[in-house]
């Protein structure tokens, strides 16, 4: 599939999506969106991606909403699959780990999007913002549930109503990233997405995402419960037996996921 304003790639058994507008920062517009939708289902689909990394050309993440879009209009789509609300919750349901690579600026929308991903590390002196309350907007995409669930609500308040910059070294003692070094950053994030997607069982992680999903609206007994039952179908699976014969023979997993 060929795309204009995202690149795709796939190797050692991660996908790599860019987002490819560096002249713009890679600020967000509707094709941006809609290419990434189409890359992930991409990536979700092809059984040789067992990892996926979200990642920006040139020095900027995504710095938010293209303001050309929005000086045009909303930047919102009036009709069609993007209009419906919900617009990355989706992201939520993939069943393979989504890495974010945050190798500079990182606004409004783009925020939002790294922080739908399972893991996320960002360069050193990036560049971090919700600037909502400083635009007249409100906090958008269901970051003011998210955010509260990775920092806890006090830091979740303070970046939301003040709209303030934060750099890399505050998001990492927040706890929102893990800060890397700026020099060989993305290569960096990709040799720790390499090693989920190499050493670890598809199985395991898939279910182990569901698990996280749906203990967010669990008792700790009732994530127990699931654990017990998820465990117990372990037992005869390819995965588990290949999960301690590698250990045994002491050489690199084959796992194929079943």
């Amino acid at each position: 599939m060929d795309f204009k304003e995202l690149h795709y790639g796939v190797a050692e058994r991660v996908a790599v999506l860019r987002f490819q507008r560096p002249e713009r920062m890679n600020a967000w517009t509707p094709l941006l969106e809609t290419e990434l939708r189409q890359a992930l289902a991409l990536a979700e689909q092809d059984e040789d991606v067992r990892c996926i990394v979200l990642t920006g050309a040139g020095r900027a993440f995504c710095a938010g909403m293209d303001m050309e879009v929005l000086r045009q209009g909303d930047g919102q789509q009036r009709s069609g699959p993007l209009a419906e609300g919900r617009r990355y919750a989706f992201m939520d349901r993939i069943d393979k780990p989504l890495v974010a690579a945050i190798n500079g600026a990182a606004a409004g929308v783009g925020l939002c999007l790294a922080l739908y991903c399972d893991l996320r590390f960002v360069a050193a002196g990036a560049k971090l913002t919700a600037p909502y309350a400083r635009r007249g907007l409100v906090a958008e995409h269901g970051i003011a549930w998210l955010l509260p669930r990775l920092v806890g609500p006090m830091h979740a308040a303070d970046l939301l109503l003040s709209g303030r910059t934060l750099l890399a070294d505050e998001a990492e003692r927040m706890g929102l990233a893990h800060q890397l070094p700026a020099e060989g950053f993305l290569e960096a994030v990709l040799e720790r997405a390499r090693d989920l997607a190499n050493a670890t069982s598809p199985r395991a992680v898939r279910t182990m995402k569901r698990q996280l999903r749906e203990a967010r609206s669990q008792t700790l007994l009732e994530a127990t419960d699931v654990a017990d039952r998820e465990i117990a179908a372990c037992r005869g699976t390819e995965d588990f037996r290949e999960g301690v014969q590698h250990f045994i023979e002491k050489r690199a997993p084959r796992f194929t996921g079943r």
